[in-house]
Parts: structure tokens; sequence; C-alpha cells
């Protein structure tokens, strides 16, 4: 049986912050972080309370996989109550999504790039690799994209539809700039690409779940090759 967490007690978790250092700018975090799924807390420890219930989920999903995920028993496994998950989340929906931005963001906190391969693939392939790291992840992934397609308004719907989008434009700039610095071919439509990217990396990581012997690094690298220059 996975561990249960328990959150530790302590002041109110809204209670207001010291004033922030005024050298500091700021919107300066505002713009590194993405705009929070649900309420992200009205002071300093009640957005620390937030991320810690995330942090927390995130480990739920680890240890037991996509099974289990009703808010009343994310809040037992987690060490809160009901009512502190609805204090921040209005639905399950709402708090899967914002597990899942949660853990995107921690992934792209700690990335680098190798070399050898295009940034914008080898974005793909560590994004692909860490997903599988954690059970439960890919599944809750395509479970979330599967409910963002079938209403017309939601929480899965308002995250991933931008998401797309977003991330489709940056694989097409990164891929534009290594057309025109000659270590990706130029003959063909970064913007195609882009897509195609996404479109196998997701595929991929759906296979996965079916088989896991799936080789994700090698396959997705099969671009490497097909993106290379004519020599």
């Amino acid at each position: 049986m996975a561990a249960k967490h328990s959150l530790p007690a302590g002041p109110d978790p809204d209670a207001p912050a010291p004033a922030p250092d005024a050298t500091e700018p700021a919107d300066a975090a505002a713009e590194r972080a993405p705009e929070p799924i649900g309420r992200p807390g009205a002071y300093s420890k009640g957005v620390a309370r937030r991320q810690e219930i995330l942090d927390r989920a995130i480990e739920v999903f680890r240890e037991r996989g996509a099974d289990g995920t009703s808010l009343r028993r994310i809040a037992t496994a987690i060490g809160v109550s009901h009512a502190a998950l609805l204090h921040y989340f209005d639905s399950r929906e709402q708090l899967l999504v914002a597990v899942y931005q949660h853990a995107e963001t921690r992934r792209e906190e700690g990335s680098e790039y190798r070399s050898g391969v295009s940034a914008a693939l080898d974005a793909m392939i560590r994004a692909a690799e860490v997903n599988v790291e954690v059970p439960g992840l890919v599944q809750l992934y395509s479970t979330l994209v599967a409910a963002s397609l079938e209403t017309a308004t939601g929480p899965a719907k308002e995250y991933f539809a931008p998401r797309f989008e977003n991330l489709r434009e940056e694989l097409e700039q990164g891929l534009r700039a290594e057309q025109e610095a000659g270590t990706v071919r130029a003959d063909v439509d970064p913007g195609h690409v882009a897509a195609l990217l996404i479109a196998a990396s997701d595929g991929l990581q759906i296979q996965w779940l079916l088989e896991p012997s799936i080789a994700l690094r090698s396959t997705l690298e099969t671009f490497a090759v097909m993106l290379a220059p004519p020599a």
C-alpha cells in the first residue's frame, strides 16, 4: 500500500505575507510561471500550500498510477481535507488539469538541451521520457485531452486548446531558426513538422500505455535523420 502523506498543520495559508523586497520586480515571477488552474491562493502562504498539494498529488500518481483519483481519495492520500481541495479547485477535472500543468512546469524548470539532436525534437523526446517516469501521467494526459473534446467549455478544453497552439508555434519558431542556421533541412514546412512532432510524441506515449517496451527515444530520434540537411 502506498504511504499516506500528511501536510503539516500551520497558520492560515491565506494569511497576509510580508511585503516583497522593493528591489525585486513585482511581476518577475508572474512572467515566468503559467497562469494557475483554479484559485491560486490570496497570499504567499496560500500559493505555497496549493503548490504543496499539487506536489503531493503528483507523488500519488507516481505511487498509484491513475486509479482512485476522486477528489476525496486524493485528499485522503495527500493528507488534507476534501474541503481544503475545494478551497483551491472547483472540480475533479480542474484539479487534474492543475496537476498536469504543475508536472509540466516542473519538467520545464529542470530541463537542459542535449547536443546532437535538433533542440525542438530533443524537447519533445525529453518531455515524453519524463512523462512515462510517472505512472498515470500519460494516462492522465490522454484522459484530459479526450475530455477536452467532449464539451465546448471546461477546464481541460480551456487548458489544452491554447497549449497545443502555443506548442506548435514554439516548435515552429525553433525549427525555423535551425533551418536558418543550416542544422535542419530547408525543404520542409516547419509548421507541418511541428504538428507532426507533437502527433508522433503523443501517439507513441499512448502506444507505450499498451506496450511499455516501446522505445520512445530511439523511435522519435528517427526524426533527426529525416530532418538532417542533405549531405
